[in-house]
């Protein structure tokens, strides 16, 4: 049958994929729109599978907190280049989704995708942007967190990295907050206290330190206390209230919460692009 510019159109608004895509969808689908729909949504699924193998390292972290400071999500979105990641309606979805995470309270990518948005899973809408864009999309990360006491949001201009902190009561000065967050952005620390670091990598920091002082010739006692020592330097440098604070390495970030009045940090979570399980 014929397939008027005008049908094509239709459809083109409809989904937003590209006119020739339409047209073959609907002289396929022999003018039915629902099924063209449905054609280009199953292109988009094949689209997927194509580009599976395909490395999505860019994209944006994104997040959403509730006035009170006591529940927050983040979202990180993947795309395989920055050009997609900057395009309007990509940002556009990504927030709609980010919005669906926040108001179901989901803390996986996997249940994100089973929920319903305008009609449809965000899985289809995720097919329907693979279709219509040609690049592999895949969301990645998705954290909620919720407190009886303060959380921080912090995402990192160009939108590649953000953290949440929760903080252990009521935060007044969402500047120190912000200060917080910029420093577990900065220097990544591995959790808020050494009770929190993995035993085994402690293990292995002592081990390697003692190594080293055994090959400079130092006698096995000496060598196993300045191992320690040199583990106090591993925890002042990877431990976030051990951490010289960015702003005055004069003081830790644990002193300069106290010296503020503030309360110290609970928890964190970091995401950045293409460093995330």
């Amino acid at each position: 049958m014929s397939i008027s510019a005008a049908d094509v159109k239709k459809l083109r608004d409809m989904t937003g994929a590209g006119m020739m895509d339409c047209k073959k969808a609907l002289s396929e689908a022999d003018g039915d729109f629902d099924r063209a729909v449905e054609i280009l949504r199953k292109k988009g699924q094949k689209v997927s599978e194509k580009r599976s193998d395909r490395e999505a390292n860019q994209g944006l972290i994104l997040s959403r907190i509730n006035d009170d400071r006591t529940k927050a999500s983040l979202l990180e979105i993947n795309c395989e280049t920055d050009f997609v990641a900057r395009n309007q309606e990509f940002q556009d979805d990504a927030e709609s989704f980010l919005n669906a995470a926040f108001e179901n309270d989901i803390d996986n990518a996997d249940d994100l995708l089973k929920i319903e948005l305008d009609g449809l899973t965000i899985e289809k809408h995720l097919e329907e942007m693979v279709g219509k864009i040609g690049e592999k999309i895949e969301i990645n990360n998705v954290i909620l967190a919720t407190t009886e006491g303060t959380l921080i949001s912090y995402i990192h201009p160009g939108n590649q990295l953000g953290v949440l902190a929760e903080f252990d009561g009521d935060l007044t000065d969402e500047e120190i907050g912000k200060d917080v967050a910029m420093q577990v952005a900065a220097m990544k620390p591995l959790s808020v206290t050494r009770d929190g670091v993995d035993s085994s990598l402690v293990e292995k920091e002592l081990e390697i330190a003692k190594e080293q002082l055994l090959n400079e010739g130092k006698p096995e006692h000496i060598a196993e206390q300045a191992a320690k020592g040199k583990l106090r330097r591993f925890y002042e440098e990877r431990v976030l209230l051990e951490q010289k604070f960015v702003k005055d390495n004069s003081v830790s970030v644990q002193q300069y919460l106290e010296q503020n009045d503030a309360p110290l940090v609970k928890s964190f979570h970091r995401l950045q692009l293409g460093e995330n399980d």
